[in-house]
C-alpha cells in the first residue's frame, strides 16, 4: 500500500511537472544596433508587449539595442547559425545574404514615400521578404527608414560634383558603393558604431543616412551639412532566423506576425513624428540644410539602371517597382 501511494505522488509530481513544462513560456531574444529612443526600438518594445497580450503570457520577446549583440551583419549570422532568434537590418546590409534586396537599395527608386509603401506592402514586398529563406533568414516585415542623404563635415553638397574628392561612408552593400561612385564621391564601408569616431578623426568626410539616425547618432556634432537630395529610400527589415520560425506552432506564427504587423504600422507614425524632430534640432545645433535640385543627382545615377539591363532577376523587378501605383 505505501509503495502504492509513492508510485501515485511520483505520477502526480510527474504530471506537475509536465504541466509546468509544457505551459513555460517561450522567449524570442532580438538584437539590434539602434538606440533605445529610435523610432524601430520602441515598435519592437510594443511588438513585445502585444505579444505576450496575444499569447497570453506564452510568447515572449527579449531586445537588446545598441549593438549588445554585434553590428547588423553579425547579427545576420547568429541567425543563421541559430545562436540568436530576431534582429533588424538595414536592406543595405541584407543584401549581401538576399541577393534581390540589392533593388531595393538603388537611388531614386521609388516617385515618393507612399509609392514605397504601397511596393513594400503589397506582392513585391512580400516575395523580397521571403528571398532570404534559402540563406536560413525569414524576413517579418519593414520598419520605415526615411530617405538617406548626404551629410559632410567641410562643405556643403549642392550638387553632384561636389562629392568629387570626398570619402563617404556607406554601408557594406555593393550598391550603396556604386551609388557614391556614380556620383563622384569616394566610398568607404563602415561599420555604423564607428562613424562617430571616424568622422572626427577625418578618416571619412562624410556619411549618408536619413534624419532621426544622423540626429540620434551625435553625428551633426561634427558634420554641419546636411543636404536633402533624398537619393534612397532603403526600409529597415525585420527577420528570424528560419530554424527558430519553423519551430513554433501555427498559432505562435499567428502571434507573432499579427504582433509584428501592428508594430510596423506604430512604427511609421513614429518614424514620421522623427523626422520632423530630427530637422528641427540639428538645424538648432547649427547645422545648414541644403535641399539640392534633385534631378541633377538623377541624372548622374541613370548609368546604375542601365548596368542592370542583362540581369533577368533584378531589371524585371525595377520595372514592376517603377510600375507599381
Amino acid at each position: 500500500m505505501k509503495s502504492i501511494k509513492i508510485l501515485s505522488l511520483f505520477i502526480l509530481i510527474l504530471t506537475f511537472l509536465g504541466c509546468e513544462i509544457q505551459t513555460e513560456a517561450k522567449t524570442l531574444r532580438l538584437g539590434h544596433g539602434l538606440d533605445v529612443s529610435h523610432s524601430v526600438h520602441k515598435a519592437m518594445v510594443k511588438m513585445g508587449e502585444d505579444l505576450l497580450e496575444r499569447s497570453a503570457g506564452k510568447l515572449k520577446l527579449e531586445i537588446y539595442p545598441s549593438q549588445q549583440l554585434g553590428t547588423e551583419r553579425e547579427c545576420l549570422e547568429l541567425l543563421q547559425i541559430g545562436s540568436l532568434d530576431m534582429t533588424k537590418v538595414s536592406v543595405g546590409v541584407l543584401e549581401n545574404f538576399a541577393p534581390k534586396m540589392k533593388v531595393l537599395g538603388l537611388p531614386f527608386l521609388f516617385r515618393d514615400r507612399q509609392h514605397s509603401f504601397n511596393v513594400l506592402d503589397g506582392p513585391i514586398g512580400e516575395m523580397l521578404l521571403n528571398e532570404g529563406e534559402k540563406y536560413w533568414l525569414k524576413g517579418l516585415g519593414y520598419y520605415d527608414a526615411g530617405s538617406r542623404s548626404f551629410y559632410t563635415m567641410n562643405k556643403p553638397i549642392e550638387k553632384p560634383d561636389d562629392l568629387i574628392g570626398e570619402k563617404i561612408r556607406v554601408m557594406e552593400s555593393a550598391t550603396a558603393v556604386n551609388m557614391v561612385k556614380a556620383l563622384g564621391g569616394s566610398p568607404t564601408p563602415i561599420s555604423w558604431g564607428e562613424l562617430y569616431t571616424s568622422l572626427q578623426q577625418g578618416v571619412v568626410d562624410g556619411a549618408e543616412n536619413n534624419p532621426p539616425s544622423f540626429y540620434l547618432s551625435r553625428h551633426y556634432e561634427v558634420c554641419k551639412y546636411y543636404s536633402l537630395d533624398e537619393h534612397t529610400v532603403l526600409p529597415d527589415v525585420l527577420l528570424i532566423g528560419t530554424y527558430v520560425y519553423n519551430k513554433l506552432n501555427e498559432q505562435e506564427q499567428k502571434w507573432l506576425n499579427e504582433s509584428v504587423k501592428e508594430s510596423v504600422k506604430y512604427q511609421r507614425i513614429l518614424w514620421a513624428e522623427a523626422e520632423d524632430e530630427a530637422l528641427r534640432e540639428v538645424q538648432k545645433a547649427g547645422v545648414e540644410v541644403i535641399r539640392p535640385d534633385k534631378s541633377l543627382f538623377v541624372e548622374k545615377v541613370k548609368g546604375i539602371f542601365e548596368g542592370y539591363k542583362d540581369d533577368k532577376e533584378i531589371y524585371p523587378l525595377i520595372k514592376q517597382i517603377q510600375e507599381t501605383k
